[in-house]
C-alpha cells in the first residue's frame, strides 16, 4: 500500500509545485495529511464541508482539489474552517491542493484536457500569468457553431456565447476557469475565439469592440478536467481506486 509521503512527492515534482509561482493563498501541495496510509483517491474542483462529508462517506483518505482550502487567507480557526479541518481529522483524510501547476500541466492540466476534449491537435502555450504560460492556443478551421457544439459536449453543460468573432475562427484560445477578465490581454495575443470560464460584465462589452468571440463554460464546469486526470494518472502509478465528486457551484 503507497504511503501519502510518496505519493505527495511523486505528485510535487509531476505537477512541479516548488518551480511554479501562484498566488501564495492557493498553498500548493499537502495542505492536511492524514495519518500516513492511502487507499482511495478522490478529485474535487474545490473543498467544503459538503465534499469533505462525501469524501468520509466514500472512504476516500486523500482528496486532490483545484481550489484548497486556504483562499480567504489568514484566518482564525473556528466556523466553517473548525468544522471543515474536524471533518478531515476525524476521517482521517488528506487534503492535496494544485492550482496553477495543475492549470498549466501538459499533460493533465485543466487547459490541455479541454484542448484534447475539443479535438485541438496541434496546441501551443500562451497567456503568461505569474511567469508561466498557463494557457493553450490552437489553430483551427471549421464553423464557430461546430466548436461551441463541441465545447457543450465536452462540459455537458450549457455555454454561454458572445460571437462577436468570425463565424470561421481561426486562433481559438483556452484558460479555463475566470479569465473572462484578460479579454484586453487575449485580443493582443491576436487569439478571435477565447474559451474560458466566467467573466464579468464588462468583458462582453470588449469582446464586442474587439471583435473577438468569447465562450463562458462555467468556472466549475472548466476546471473538472485536471483534478479528474490527475487522480486517474495516480490511480494507475499508486495501484488505488479513485472518484470523482461533483460539486458543482453553479458557476
Amino acid at each position: 500500500m503507497p504511503t501519502l509521503t510518496e505519493i505527495v512527492e511523486y505528485t510535487n515534482d509531476y505537477l512541479r509545485v516548488q518551480e511554479i509561482e501562484d498566488w501564495s493563498n492557493a498553498l500548493n501541495g499537502l495542505q492536511i495529511e492524514n495519518s500516513g496510509q492511502v487507499t482511495k483517491i478522490g478529485a474535487a474542483v474545490d473543498v467544503s464541508t459538503r465534499v469533505l462529508t462525501a469524501a468520509a462517506k466514500k472512504d476516500v483518505d486523500l482528496l486532490i482539489v483545484h481550489h484548497g482550502l486556504f483562499w480567504p487567507g489568514l484566518q482564525t480557526v473556528t466556523g466553517a474552517l473548525r468544522r471543515q479541518l474536524k471533518l478531515a481529522f476525524e476521517k482521517d483524510i488528506a487534503l492535496y491542493s494544485a492550482h496553477l501547476p495543475l492549470d498549466l500541466h501538459p499533460k493533465v492540466g485543466n487547459n490541455a484536457q479541454l484542448a484534447s476534449a475539443l479535438g485541438l491537435k496541434t496546441t501551443k502555450p500562451f497567456f503568461e500569468e505569474k511567469g508561466q504560460l498557463i494557457g493553450i492556443r490552437s489553430q483551427i478551421s471549421g464553423a464557430r457553431d461546430d466548436l461551441i457544439r463541441k465545447l457543450r459536449k465536452a462540459l455537458d453543460g450549457p455555454v454561454k456565447a458572445f460571437n462577436f468573432g468570425p463565424k470561421n475562427p481561426k486562433h481559438v484560445g483556452i484558460v479555463t476557469g475566470g479569465a473572462g477578465g484578460e479579454i484586453y490581454r487575449v485580443a493582443e495575443a491576436k487569439v478571435d475565439t477565447f474559451i474560458t470560464g466566467e467573466a464579468p460584465h464588462w468583458a462582453a462589452l470588449a469582446a464586442e469592440e474587439h471583435e473577438i468571440n468569447l465562450l463562458l463554460g462555467g468556472h466549475y464546469a472548466t476546471e473538472t478536467f485536471g483534478v479528474k486526470a490527475l487522480a486517474a494518472h495516480l490511480s494507475v502509478r499508486f495501484k488505488l481506486p479513485w472518484e470523482f465528486l461533483d460539486f458543482p457551484t453553479g458557476l
